[in-house]
């Protein structure tokens, strides 16, 4: 769809309230990637799953906004074109940001927030990187990225190793190729830290305990910062949570978007 100056690529699926995917800047993410194995558990609501601009197939505009900024704005295009005045949102660690920003900025937009470590808001010590965004941003500043850097880069998306299959790395590994994003490294993807406490929307924060990539220990500062937010950790879990542990995600979500526990309980 046309959102602007930009084209911004989405799958759509299921009927119901909207509720709007946001996908990880891995290389090679796409919003499918991440989360098509999740979809079959969401049929009743109406999905948007987005590639947010420069991954999947939407190309990226040049822009010298902070690359959160600049998505998160998308986004409300692309919201408003397709008649969604408000939906519930789900972003996974860039996409987490991406959603939080939205809430900052237009919270009547904004039913609940489900944010898998989301990125955004860094501790005062970093850099150093934990060693998935050290990875990360290897691969981004490759001039010609390998399959083998891919592989190392999934296995650390997972605690359960089996699961980053050669058909994974393959799959992310050709999408990398056709959208190797030229950014500086590591990329400005702007601070949300100083506007944490305007997020008014319902929030479940979802944490793998061993994320090696945006870890646990980050996630305090954010817990604080939104006044309405909760956070579960999944044990023997890095950071695709919604990957390794998706039938315990899909039902965690599932509870939360319905308005949590007490009100499943008294459904």
């Amino acid at each position: 769809m046309d959102v602007g100056n930009a084209r911004l690529a989405y799958t759509e699926a299921g009927s119901g309230s909207p509720v709007v995917w946001l996908h990880g800047s891995g290389p090679g993410a796409t919003g499918m990637s991440n989360f098509g194995g999740n979809l079959s558990a969401f049929t009743d609501y109406r999905n948007i799953v987005v590639d947010l601009p420069g991954w999947g197939q939407s190309p990226r505009p040049e822009t010298d906004e902070p690359l959160i900024f600049h998505a998160a704005d998308r986004v409300c295009r692309a919201m408003t074109a397709l008649g969604i005045g408000r939906a519930h949102l789900v972003g996974n660690s860039y996409g987490g940001a991406v959603a939080m920003r939205i809430a900052m900025r237009h919270p009547d937009r904004v039913d609940r927030l489900v944010l898998m470590a989301p990125g955004g808001v860094l501790p005062p010590d970093a850099p150093p990187w934990p060693v998935g965004l050290e990875r990360l941003f290897g691969y981004m500043a490759a001039e010609k990225p390998s399959r083998a850097a891919m592989a190392e880069f999934v296995r650390l998306m997972v605690f359960d190793e089996s699961l980053a299959t050669e058909e994974l790395v393959d799959e992310r590994y050709e999408s990398s190729l056709r959208v190797h994003p030229e950014l500086p490294i590591p990329p400005n993807f702007g601070d949300l830290t100083p506007d944490l406490g305007r997020i008014g929307a319902p929030t479940l924060l979802v944490w793998g305990r061993e994320d090696q990539t945006v870890p646990l220990s980050w996630a305090p500062k954010i817990l604080a910062g939104i006044p309405d937010a909760e956070l579960r950790v999944l044990p023997h879990c890095r950071h695709w949570v919604q990957y390794e542990r998706a039938a315990e995600f899909n039902h965690i979500v599932r509870e939360f978007l319905r308005g949590g526990a007490a009100a499943a309980a008294e459904g």
